[in-house]
């Protein structure tokens, strides 16, 4: 395989940061996730935490090189992580589960699979134009279906940020899957949060990520994301990949796969408390603890 591949995370005006977003591959075999957490301080980061690193693991025990079915893949790891957050609000007697939106894909074999819960997006972009973007699970998204909105109120409406499908929670995820899409050299994927699309048109999405290399494209959309949000603006986060290379101009995080063994992985998520800022007084101790206890969650469901 070789690809280009960019990640990053922003706390935007938000006290902290929920989003989590991480990638692992194989030698034949490509993950991608980014999550939003919805929870109390600490909470909302340990759901989106469990979900990217389960996840990633996951992915890790099945992919020998390749996942023998990712659809069945992103089912069973998105179902685990539901229950996974579920017992750790259990343990710790919440009167509210902790929940995140999560959007995953996995690309083998030159076809991309990919599934979501909630209103974290995926966008395929081929030749600057937009061939793709998930359906929000979605309050908003229902009314810009029934014809009562613009796409433009989207991000200004005052149920923005009413969902109706997530991991976590009391009603179990309904997992919308991908149909199987063959990727060419030069597709791009764009995974993010909403931080990032609501701030941002699809077509300034497709003009920035058509000109630019993913490395370059991405923080630059993060910028005019931020900008835009302002001090309220949420967390913004995004993972972008370019298949194929080299690029125009080959960017530091380009990757070939050619000479890594059968039996390896490469793989990049943020600790837990190092994708933290401004934690709002929470200490080391809570962090350690906190760490510690997203292991045992993912150890306990974890296949």
């Amino acid at each position: 395989m070789r690809f280009s591949i960019y990640q990053s995370s922003r706390q935007g005006g938000r006290k902290y940061n929920q989003d989590r977003v991480a990638y692992s591959y194989s030698k034949d075999a490509l993950l991608m996730v980014v999550a939003d957490g919805m929870g109390g301080h600490l909470h909302g980061e340990v759901a989106a935490q469990i979900t990217v690193q389960m996840l990633a693991e996951t992915f890790q025990k099945q992919a020998r090189p390749t996942l023998r079915n990712p659809f069945d893949f992103l089912t069973g790891a998105m179902v685990a992580v539901h229950d996974a957050i579920d017992d750790y609000a259990s343990q710790h007697d919440l009167l509210e589960t902790p929940r995140t939106t999560c959007v995953a894909c996995v690309v083998q074999n030159d076809l991309a699979y990919w599934a979501h819960v909630g209103d974290s997006r995926l966008y395929l972009f081929r030749g600057g134009q937009l061939v793709v973007r998930t359906r929000d699970h979605s309050r908003i998204q229902q009314l810009y279906e029934q014809g009562q909105i613009t796409e433009a109120q989207m991000s200004i409406h005052p149920d923005r940020n009413k969902i109706y499908n997530c991991l976590g929670g009391l009603i179990p995820p309904d997992v919308e899957l991908s149909k199987i899409t063959p990727v060419v050299e030069g597709d791009t994927f764009l995974l993010c949060s909403d931080g990032l699309w609501s701030m941002l048109t699809v077509n300034e999405i497709a003009s920035v990520v058509g000109a630019y290399p993913i490395d370059r494209a991405l923080p630059e959309l993060l910028d005019h994301a931020e900008f835009r949000g302002g001090e309220e603006g949420d967390n913004l986060s995004v993972l972008g990949m370019t298949w194929g290379g080299p690029p125009r101009q080959a960017p530091a995080q380009s990757v070939s796969t050619a000479t890594m063994p059968l039996d390896a992985f490469t793989t990049r998520l943020d600790r837990f408390d190092t994708a933290r800022e401004g934690d709002g007084g929470v200490s080391d101790e809570e962090i350690e603890q906190a760490i510690a206890e997203i292991q045992m969650a993912i150890k306990k469901f974890s296949k």
